[in-house]
């Protein structure tokens, strides 16, 4: 797995480097102090999954990060941040990031980007109890007007709540295959990028 990390503090980006490369799996191709480096190295190196601070100089995470998913929609960006603040959380999963951990958790990061490479979307505990708070709007979404039918709103939900499509199929007593073409219907219905952009979708509007 090939990840990139991008940290204003050298330090920081050099000591995520050591501890990263400390698992066989993982290599760290490159390291950046900015926003605009991030930019850049996206575009040379492509890696599996990019690590990146937000606040930063030059250009925030939250910028470049921007930047990288309107040319590459498939880009698996981790924010990592000592910052837990509502207006980052809630702009980082607009824009379509993989998942946001804080720092301190030093100890989930190489899971955290495990598990983001192989397509799950990943929040710190503290964020995760957050997220029904910052996303709800007082109005329900009119599901009907978008042709979502039950079935498709229970699996909306299982998404929302971080399961597999292997998990939401034994729950709901349906092939996994099945599973995927829901969500893929779902989301074009919906207009949407990825199962990320969805649970952000069911925070928003459940």
């Amino acid at each position: 797995m090939k990840i990139v990390v991008i940290d204003d503090d050298k330090l920081v980006a050099i000591s995520l480097k050591t501890i990263l490369e400390a698992d066989a799996s993982i290599e760290v191709a490159a390291i950046g102090y900015d926003g605009k480096e991030a930019v850049s190295l996206y575009e040379t190196v492509r890696p599996d999954v990019l690590l990146m601070d937000i606040r930063m100089e030059q250009m925030s995470g939250l910028e470049a990060a921007e930047q990288i998913l309107q040319k590459h929609p498939d880009a698996k960006i981790l924010f990592l941040t000592t910052f837990s603040d509502d207006e980052y959380i809630v702009k980082a999963l607009h824009i379509g990031a993989k998942g946001y951990i804080l720092k301190q958790d030093f100890e989930g990061i190489a899971p955290a980007l495990k598990a983001v490479f192989g397509g799950q979307s990943v929040f710190g505990g503290e964020i995760v109890g957050k997220l029904p708070v910052l996303m709800q709007t007082r109005e329900a979404f009119d599901y009907e007007q978008y042709d979502i039918h039950e079935k498709e709103q229970s699996i909306i939900e299982l998404v929302a709540e971080g399961l597999s499509n292997r998990e939401i199929a034994d729950k709901l007593f349906l092939s996994e295959g099945t599973v995927r073409n829901y969500i893929s219907t779902i989301l074009e219905k919906l207009g949407l990028r990825d199962r990320t952009q969805l649970a952000v979708f069911y925070y928003k509007n459940c």
